[in-house]
């Protein structure tokens, strides 16, 4: 199939991930049923991103234009996938590189979201059978000629000594920060707040810590935050949220809180899910120092220096995870 149809076929499956056919719609609830975390609006809002900032065939046609995709591979390569499953179809970018390069994809699901690529896998096959092997679901990736595998710090040490020996990428956990100078508008606070709260904070484009200047006032970002008062009533979310209030009152640590998350000062990066870490800072300087040296735990920055706020749950084909060009990895074994 050569890369024109690929084209074609992605963008086809774009406009059906946004449509209303009773399929769609039944493998969404069901991915729900299975998964509490998948509620009905982070699936929509994960698949609208993959549709308008994916699969677009304008946004295909100019994401490969000067990539040197081949328009055929002389020998596809078998590329193994081992998937997170933090959020709806998170490995997706990664499976529509593979697919768009031409290879075959054999994708390790997670058993959290195994619902919407079991349906997409059935979809493209219904449509066009000479896609099975661009998207082949496995329980295990033996012997394959490359791996691309998305998981946690300790699981990416198996990573390595199973499949150091072949190419690969591998990914550890990584989380987001937002550096404030204390001057932002309403409106970049709301913007902030889409960083803060999609998906519960539980992917590594959330934004888990704040930087923020000495004296700052957190009330406007507190009440930022009221389009997301619905997360309060998700019994998985309100039970993270009840335990780790009981742990600062029990422990009479300060904290602040609009009902919806937990604001602590504290050092970590990384929060737990409900927490936001905020750090205070006198000079810029002391930020770029601590960023510089945290450079591996961090999937995106916004506010100074960095994205406009907002952007970290809108990212685009060229935006690969960890700064790897997945597209270059997988044209080398060309």
């Amino acid at each position: 199939m050569n890369l024109a149809a690929r084209i074609e076929w992605a963008s086809r499956l774009g406009e059906h991930l946004v449509s209303n056919h009773p399929n769609w719609l039944d493998a969404k609830d069901r991915a729900y049923q299975l998964n509490p975390w998948f509620i009905p609006e982070f699936i929509d809002l994960a698949t609208h991103q993959i549709a308008h900032s994916f699969l677009e065939k304008e946004l295909l046609e100019k994401w490969v234009n000067g990539a040197n995709i081949p328009d055929q591979p002389a020998m596809p390569a078998r590329i193994g996938l081992v998937l997170a499953g933090n959020l709806p179809l998170v490995g997706f970018h990664d499976w529509l590189c593979v697919f768009i390069s031409g290879h075959h994809g054999h994708l390790k699901l997670s058993a959290q979201d195994a619902v919407l690529f079991e349906y997409i896998r059935e979809l493209l096959v219904g449509w066009e059978p000479q896609l099975a092997p661009y998207l082949q679901v496995a329980d295990r990736l033996n012997g394959l000629d490359a791996y691309i595998a998305t998981g946690s710090n300790n699981t990416a040490r198996y990573f390595e000594y199973y499949f150091g020996k072949y190419p690969h990428i591998i990914r550890k956990n990584r989380t987001s920060i937002a550096v404030l100078g204390g001057n932002e508008t309403a409106t970049e606070l709301i913007n902030l707040s889409n960083d803060l709260y999609p998906y519960f904070g539980r992917g590594c484009r959330n934004v888990t810590h704040l930087f923020v200047p000495r004296d700052y006032d957190f009330q406007p970002l507190l009440e930022a935050g009221s389009n997301y008062s619905y997360l309060s009533e998700q019994n998985k979310y309100k039970n993270n949220y009840d335990y780790q209030l009981a742990l600062r009152i029990l422990n009479k640590e300060y904290y602040m809180t609009n009902q919806i998350g937990l604001f602590v000062e504290q050092p970590a990066l990384h929060a737990p899910i409900s927490v936001i870490h905020y750090t205070y800072y006198d000079r810029i300087e002391e930020v770029e120092t601590f960023v510089s040296q945290e450079a591996e735990q961090i999937q995106c920055r916004v506010g100074l220096g960095g994205y406009p706020f907002g952007a970290t749950q809108k990212p685009d084909l060229g935006d690969y995870a960890d700064g790897v060009n997945t597209l270059d990895f997988l044209r080398s074994l060309s």
